[in-house]
């Protein structure tokens, strides 16, 4: 099989297909929930700490050169302002996917509890040997 026939097998397979929504459909969502802590969570949370701006929290470790009024080399910071961020970002996140798997197990369990029972498989029919068995029992059964 060829390069490209293999690789056309494997890009048309249904799984192959729904993960790719998934993954479009969660990039989409991960913007929702950035855009959700950045512009309505963060700021009320700033500003209860003193008009903060978390994306602009950082420590300074090495002041930026500057010459003649040019920067020549810039400053050296730890943003950790962003990595709060971003934390809080990923736990919304987080706590959104568990919701989502938990009402989708929810469902899931539902659809099983509605589902009929199988019904049992019918006993196999004893061998021949067991059969033999079976009338060699029943004799002696019968001589006592």
């Amino acid at each position: 099989m060829g390069f490209l026939q293999e690789f056309k097998a494997f890009a048309l397979k249904g799984n192959v297909m729904d993960m790719a929504v998934g993954v479009i459909i969660g990039g989409a969502f991960g913007k929702i929930v950035t855009s959700l802590v950045n512009d309505v969570i963060m700021p009320p949370i700033g500003l209860v700490v003193g008009g903060v701006d978390f994306t602009d929290l950082n420590l300074t470790l090495k002041k930026a050169v500057v010459e003649a009024g040019t920067e020549v080399a810039p400053a050296v910071t730890w943003n950790y302002g962003a990595f709060i961020q971003q934390v809080v970002d990923f736990a919304i996140l987080a706590f959104c996917v568990f919701m989502m798997v938990k009402v989708m197990n929810r469902l899931m369990k539902k659809k099983e509890e509605e589902a009929p029972a199988p019904a049992p498989a019918p006993e196999p029919e004893p061998s021949a040997e067991e059969k033999l068995l079976m009338e060699i029992r029943d004799l002696l059964k019968e001589r006592k």
